[in-house]
């Protein structure tokens, strides 16, 4: 944590927000499950890719909060299977997650598809919108 100490210097004000970015990544950096991959996929296109094998779609969720990606998985327990099968070994987890990731200013989901037990979450970066002001010109004296 010694970068929190770092932002915390009285010569150091108003990264608050460059603060929050660093202590969202490191925190997200730290979950591991489940595993997921990140590619560049084109220019300004990245797709992540979870591994959410038993999950189906009314059982995942994906948002998009203060440019933070959040993906959740929820597993109800089935107190009946847990009875009737007896595991040797269980290597599959079966629990919930919550996985987050921090977007980019401007980055934006652009679509989520469940195939063969994959999440692809596609995110794009859209190319600005050209901004042309005319700043009209006054005459003085």
């Amino acid at each position: 944590m010694n970068r929190t100490l770092m932002f915390d210097s009285p010569f150091l004000l108003g990264f608050e927000h460059t603060r929050n970015l660093i202590e969202r990544a490191a925190k997200a950096a730290s979950e591991s499950y489940p595993p997921y991959n990140v590619e560049e996929t084109g220019m300004g296109q990245v797709r992540i890719t979870l591994a959410v094998a038993g999950f189906s779609p009314d059982q995942l969720q994906v948002t998009v909060e203060d440019n933070q990606l959040i993906v959740a998985g929820r597993k109800d327990a089935d107190p009946k299977s847990a009875e009737e099968k007896a595991f040797l070994h269980r290597g599959i987890a079966a629990r919930g997650f919550i996985r987050t990731f921090v977007l980019a200013d401007g980055m934006e989901v652009d679509q989520a598809i469940l195939e063969h037990g994959l999440l692809h979450i596609d995110v794009v970066r859209p190319e600005p919108a050209r901004l042309v002001k005319r700043i009209p010109i006054r005459t003085a004296g």
